[in-house]
């Protein structure tokens, strides 16, 4: 629900040796830094890049873009990132539920934020408006669901060194039944209209299903177990046509990415350690992660659309050298207020998310202003390519501004 604060909170934990109640800011600063990628900064490089084509405008822009399949790019940091910093959140937020109000309470929060959480997943991407079969039951906001739920659950009845055996085991499990577990070849035949081993299948008539042929440890798209779950057993709209980014059986290392971000919460959380070694610890816990990940990628290949075992400790090591170093520049040495826009968006995660799926995209307003005539004006008169990234400013402009409007009026989204 939109809740009106008595006073503009500063994030939960603002100062480390707060209790667990209160916020940090360097995570919502983290938080807000991460959706300001999704809500027009990307668009704005891409416009500098289309502008004047230089290498490092070039390198932002191949960054800012999704990998095909296999490896990883920064904008493939954009998801897991948010996912990590739930289970961060989580613990301050339901540890404060289980030591004031008992498990009981706790559990009915991790129950009704999830749903509603999912419910609002199934809304943006369309909800009822399309008729079935077009409606995606899985996506980013559902995932994000799955993963708080799993992971509230086991933290409201484990302690930690079980969490962390929880982990592995979600982590090593994926791998043996990506690896080992045989599955039906469907790829297509001569006469069920083959389009190439590599390039995945954009339709079910498309697909093999009487095969008898099993396979097993492949990870090539649309030619692995994850994707043949979800041709098989996933109802409903897919996003990649026979199966899904966000599908069934890569929800299980997405609940892993969540429970890292728990222990990144917990280490920030602990009374009895030092600022400068809690920030040691997740530098060096997010350099391990990154390559222990990139070298079980030698042989489970580093790809978010399967969300395989390797992506998940490389995002979540990157994650953690992030946090690590906002916890240490926010939180420690107290320079705030270069990151208070992050801030604003941080605080307000999932209603400019909202807005900005509703509106179609800040980048998609901003041509209402800055479009048409000006657009035409500024390509002419100040340099071609001018004109989009003026817009693509504006986008972002009006994006930051919904963001400290609601921050300034102390109007939050809470589930």
């Amino acid at each position: 629900m939109l809740t009106q604060s008595e006073s503009i909170p500063s994030g939960e934990g603002t100062n480390q040796r707060s209790s667990a109640s209160r916020r940090l800011m360097s995570l919502d600063a983290l938080r807000g830094f991460d959706m300001f990628w999704i809500i027009g900064a990307d668009s704005l490089v891409y416009a500098l890049n289309q502008m004047s084509q230089t290498r490092p405008t070039a390198f932002l822009a191949y960054e800012l873009d999704h990998s095909d399949w296999q490896g990883m790019r920064f904008y493939d940091l954009i998801f897991p990132l948010f996912v990590f910093l739930a289970g961060v959140a989580l613990v301050f937020s339901l540890g404060k539920t289980l030591a004031t109000a008992g498990r009981a309470r706790a559990l009915q929060r991790v129950f009704v934020r999830s749903i509603l959480l999912y419910a609002l997943g199934v809304f943006c991407y369309g909800g009822f408006a399309n008729s079935w079969p077009d409606i995606r039951l899985l996506g980013v906001l559902q995932r994000i669901a799955l993963a708080y739920f799993f992971t509230g659950l086991f933290f409201c009845f484990f302690k930690p060194r079980v969490l962390v055996l929880i982990c592995a085991g979600l982590l090593i499990g994926y791998w043996a039944a990506m690896t080992f577990v045989p599955f039906p070849d469907v790829r297509p035949t001569p006469q069920t209209q083959i389009i190439g081993r590599e390039t995945g299948f954009t339709n079910v008539s498309q697909l093999n299903l009487a095969s008898t042929h099993y396979i097993r440890g492949t990870f090539v798209k649309g030619v692995n177990l994850s994707n043949y779950v979800d041709q098989k057993y996933l109802p409903g709209y897919k996003w990649d046509g026979t199966w899904d980014p966000e599908g069934i059986l890569s929800t299980i290392p997405a609940v892993g990415t969540c429970l890292l971000g728990v222990f990144a919460g917990l280490l920030v959380q602990g009374q009895k350690i030092k600022d400068h070694r809690k920030v040691l610890y997740l530098l060096s816990f997010g350099v391990l992660g990154v390559v222990v990940g990139w070298l079980w990628g030698l042989q489970f290949p580093v790809i978010k659309k399967i969300w395989t075992s390797s992506y998940v400790l490389v995002a979540g090591g990157y994650s953690a050298i992030l946090l690590g170093v906002f916890y240490q520049i926010v939180d420690v040495w107290k320079w705030q207020k270069w990151c208070r826009p992050f801030v604003w968006i941080g605080m307000n995660p999932l209603t400019i998310y909202l807005a900005d799926n509703i509106l179609g995209g800040y980048a998609s307003l901003s041509p209402r202003l800055a479009g048409g005539n000006i657009k035409a004006f500024l390509d002419a008169h100040v340099a071609q390519g001018f004109g989009q990234l003026m817009i693509s400013v504006t986008g972002l402009v009006l994006a930051l501004w919904l963001a400290r409007f609601l921050y300034r009026r102390q109007i939050f989204l809470r589930l």
